[in-house]
């Protein structure tokens, strides 16, 4: 197996599966991440457009979203990167 196969796998593991409705509340997140680097308001800015989606987040969670939706926008530079 390759590395590149490794990587995908090990991040199908992290990400999980998601809906097509929650992989577009987290392509919503993401984009608002890369925009203003602030977990908070990604998350409300997403919660705008896809409400039935929205996570709830508190001071107990906030850190282990936060290394969630940093970890899906470096997946997606990757990705990226590597179709390029």
């Amino acid at each position: 197996m390759s590395d590149i196969d490794d990587y995908l796998r090990k991040a199908n593991e992290i990400i999980g599966e998601r809906s097509r409705e929650e992989e577009l509340y987290d392509n919503e997140v993401v984009k608002w991440l890369r925009k203003y680097g602030k977990i908070r308001k990604a998350l409300n800015k997403a919660k705008k457009k896809y409400p039935d989606e929205a996570l709830e987040y508190d001071e107990s969670s906030i850190d282990e979203l936060r290394e969630r939706y940093e970890y899906l926008l470096s997946h997606e530079n990757i990705i990226k990167k590597m179709s390029h």
